[in-house]
């Protein structure tokens, strides 16, 4: 294991056992390893996955797969995964919930028709950078035992402070809120369950409504509808000041999708069964409800990165190229929150337009 904080690193490495590393670059050139997880601060994610594909490693990448600002490196990301051999897997765990790809086959096989409207979010009471993230040593300095440089990576440079280290979801240089925190497990399985491809727009609205203090520059409420080229639309809601659901989560605070068509709405009812519910309109479908056959399983998220591994099957429970289509969707996001302005996006090309 490697880790740039030589208290942590020595603490948890004596736990599970494990060889000690300070610089990933060193753990990546070790030829005995098959597969690296990357689980440090957004802005790393992306560097470090290329670097361990490079590395010829299949990944698992904690989302979201790249920080709000890297676009570029989200596409490099995608470019190095697809010229490789090499397979990763997204931590959007609920992707190993069964009943997104039931969804998917219902859509695909024409139940609801053509796809037109979904709505998802998340919702949840409580501000995790301050109350989830505590400081592991208020004394800590930078230096030998804490490499401050390696953590800052391509983010802004500055003097060291403990919040910063030790709380870094509060901060926008090295994560974004909701959107990026949060909204890849909601986002990923509807943009797949709905067989889309890049958004032509997005627009996005949020602020600090419930949590401001003097280190966050995050925001704690967040929402935002994509529209796409197939004449569909997705909106994402949520924020971190109230954890009501207007219907059941599959996870805490997540609320499950509506995903809407021509011809009707799949929904999750009870969490038991995927219910379909035909358009108001005379000759549509019969109504019907589908059992769900199983739930999330993180167990289930890594056996599957695993087995895909043992046989270079790159269609992982949360791929790459599915990876870089929500991960657009929410990079657009976070710039028309910062700039009040809708973001447009250029298929052929590949690039945002603001």
């Amino acid at each position: 294991m490697c880790d740039i904080y030589k208290p942590r690193r020595e603490r948890t490495a004596q736990r599970v056992n494990a060889k000690m590393y300070t610089d990933y670059r060193d753990l990546l050139a070790d030829k005995s390893i098959d597969i690296v997880c990357i689980a440090t601060p957004d802005h790393l994610h992306g560097p470090q996955a290329i670097a361990a594909i490079e590395a010829g490693k299949d990944v698992y990448c904690e989302k979201p797969v790249t920080h709000w600002r890297q676009f570029e490196i989200t596409k490099k990301l995608t470019e190095v995964v697809a010229a490789s051999d090499r397979v990763i897997q997204v931590g959007t765990q609920a992707m190993s919930d069964p009943v997104w790809r039931q969804m998917k086959k219902l859509v695909k096989d024409g139940l609801i028709g053509q796809p037109l409207y979904a709505e998802t979010g998340f919702f949840r009471t409580g501000d995790w950078g301050e109350r989830g993230m505590p400081v592991d040593d208020p004394n800590a300095k930078a230096g030998s035992d804490l490499d401050w440089e390696a953590f800052l990576g391509d983010a802004p440079k500055c003097e060291f402070n403990v919040d910063r280290y030790f709380r870094w979801r509060l901060f926008m240089d090295y994560a974004g809120g909701p959107v990026t925190d949060l909204y890849p497990h909601s986002l990923t399985q509807v943009i797949d369950i709905m067989g889309l491809g890049f958004p032509e727009s997005v627009a996005a609205l949020g602020g600090t409504h419930r949590h401001p203090y003097e280190l966050r520059d995050v925001p704690d409420t967040f929402s935002l509808i994509a529209q796409y080229p197939e004449k569909a639309t997705i909106v994402v809601m949520g924020t971190q000041g109230n954890d009501y659901n207007a219907g059941p989560g599959r996870g805490a605070g997540q609320r499950c999708p509506v995903i809407r068509g021509w011809d009707g709405s799949l929904v999750i009812r009870d969490n038991k069964e995927i219910e379909f519910i035909p358009i108001r309109e005379k000759g549509a479908k019969a109504p019907q409800r589908i059992a769900i056959e199983g739930g999330e399983d993180n167990v289930a998220h890594w056996r599957n990165l695993i087995e895909c591994s043992k046989t270079h099957n790159k269609q992982t429970f949360s791929p790459m190229d599915l990876a870089f289509r929500t991960q657009t969707v929410l990079q657009m996001a976070m710039q028309s929150f910062l700039t009040r302005k809708t973001i447009g996006f250029d298929v052929q090309s590949r690039t945002m337009k603001v």
